[in-house]
C-alpha cells in the first residue's frame, strides 16, 4: 500500500514539473527572445482594462465604423542598384549593358519582357589616380583619370510573387546582388474605397436600426460627421527580433571562455491588426499585402426643444357713465380714459 502511495506520488510530482517546465520556456520565449512586440503575453494589463472598463451613459449617440481590405498588388517592381567600371567609357557602357542583357534573356522564360524593364542612370564620373612628374630640382603631382564609374537603377515588373525568386537568382547570376526596395501597384484604387464606403453605409443602417429599438431615434438627433481613408503598403509594416541563446553549457564543462558572435536579426511582416475594425474584406492573407482602409464617424446630438409661444390675450374694458337729468331723462355717456 505504501509503495502505491509513492507511486501515485511520483507521477503527480512529474506531471507537475513537466508542466512548469513548458510555462517556463514559455515565459523565457516571450520575454528573452524577442525584441519587438509581436508575441503575446501571458497577461496582458491593456486588455484588462478594455475588458473591466466602465461605461458611461450619455445622451448623445456616437456611431464609430471601420473597414479594412486586404488587397494583392496587381504589379510589383523590383529595383536592383547595378555598379560597373571599365577602363574607357564605351567599355564601361558595354560591359553593364551585357549584365543587363543576360537578366533579361533568362527572364524571358517567365514571361518577363522588354517592356517590363527600365533602365534609371544614377551616375557616370570618372576615377582619378596621381601622377607623379618628376623635375630637376621640383616634383609635380597631377590627377589623370584612369576608368570610369556608371551605377544605374534597375527597375523590373512582375505580376507574381513566385517569380521574384527567379528574378533575384538572375541578378546573382550577373553579379547584381544590391535589391533597394521592391514597391507594389494597385488598380482602381477608386473602386475599393467605393466598396469600403459601401459597406460602412450599411453598417450604419443597421446601427440606427439598432439605437431605435433602444429608444433613440435619431431623425430627432443633430449630426456631426468625420471619415477618413488611408492605404499602407508592406514596407511600412516589417519589424525585426533576434532569436538565440548565449548560454554555453559545453563551455562550462570544458572551463574555456565564451566568444561572442555577432547574432542576426531577423524581419517579418505584421500586418494592421482586426480587433479595431467591424468589417475586414479579405481577412486571411499568405503573403504580404496592401492594406486599404475608411473611417466614418458620426456624432448624433439632440435637437433642442421647440418652445411654443402662448398667445396674448388682450382685454379692453369700455367704461360708461349716466347723467340723470332733472326732468328724470337719462343720458348714456362713454368715460375717456385717455
Amino acid at each position: 500500500m505504501k509503495n502505491y502511495a509513492l507511486s501515485i506520488l511520483l507521477i503527480l510530482l512529474c506531471i507537475l514539473t513537466t508542466n512548469a517546465q513548458h510555462k517556463g520556456n514559455y515565459d523565457q520565449l516571450s520575454r528573452q527572445n524577442i525584441l519587438h512586440s509581436g508575441n503575446a503575453t501571458i497577461y496582458n494589463p491593456t486588455v484588462q482594462q478594455q475588458i473591466n472598463k466602465i461605461l458611461n451613459p450619455s445622451t448623445t449617440v456616437f456611431i464609430d465604423v471601420k473597414a479594412l481590405q486586404n488587397v494583392k498588388a496587381t504589379t510589383y517592381t523590383a529595383i536592383f542598384n547595378v555598379s560597373q567600371i571599365g577602363p574607357t567609357a564605351d567599355s564601361t557602357n558595354l560591359l553593364i549593358n551585357q549584365r543587363i542583357s543576360k537578366i533579361k534573356n533568362q527572364l524571358k522564360t517567365i514571361g518577363i519582357t522588354e517592356d517590363d524593364f527600365a533602365i534609371d542612370v544614377i551616375s557616370f564620373v570618372p576615377n582619378y589616380e596621381i601622377e607623379i612628374q618628376k623635375k630637376l630640382f621640383s616634383k609635380t603631382y597631377t590627377e589623370i583619370p584612369n576608368g570610369f564609374e556608371l551605377q544605374q537603377n534597375l527597375h523590373i515588373q512582375f505580376t507574381k510573387t513566385s517569380q521574384f525568386e527567379t528574378v533575384l537568382t538572375a541578378c546573382a547570376k550577373s553579379e547584381i546582388y544590391n535589391l533597394v526596395k521592391v514597391d507594389y501597384y494597385i488598380e482602381d484604387m477608386a473602386e475599393i474605397y467605393k466598396n469600403l464606403q459601401a459597406k460602412l453605409l450599411k453598417l450604419i443602417e443597421e446601427k440606427k436600426v439598432y439605437y431605435k429599438t433602444l429608444g433613440f431615434d435619431l431623425v430627432n438627433y443633430n449630426v456631426a460627421i468625420a471619415d477618413d481613408q488611408y492605404c499602407y503598403f508592406p514596407k511600412d509594416f516589417y519589424q525585426s527580433y533576434q532569436a538565440f541563446n548565449s548560454v554555453s553549457f559545453e563551455a562550462i564543462k570544458k572551463r574555456k571562455g565564451i566568444t561572442t558572435v555577432k547574432k542576426q536579426t531577423s524581419y517579418y511582416y505584421q500586418p494592421l491588426s482586426y480587433e479595431n475594425y467591424d468589417v475586414v474584406i479579405n481577412p486571411s492573407i499568405l503573403e504580404p499585402v496592401v492594406q486599404i482602409g475608411m473611417n466614418i464617424r458620426l456624432q448624433y446630438t439632440p435637437k433642442p426643444k421647440e418652445v411654443k409661444s402662448k398667445p396674448v390675450v388682450k382685454t379692453e374694458i369700455k367704461h360708461k357713465y349716466y347723467v340723470v337729468s332733472p326732468n328724470g331723462t337719462l343720458d348714456i355717456k362713454a368715460l375717456q380714459t385717455n
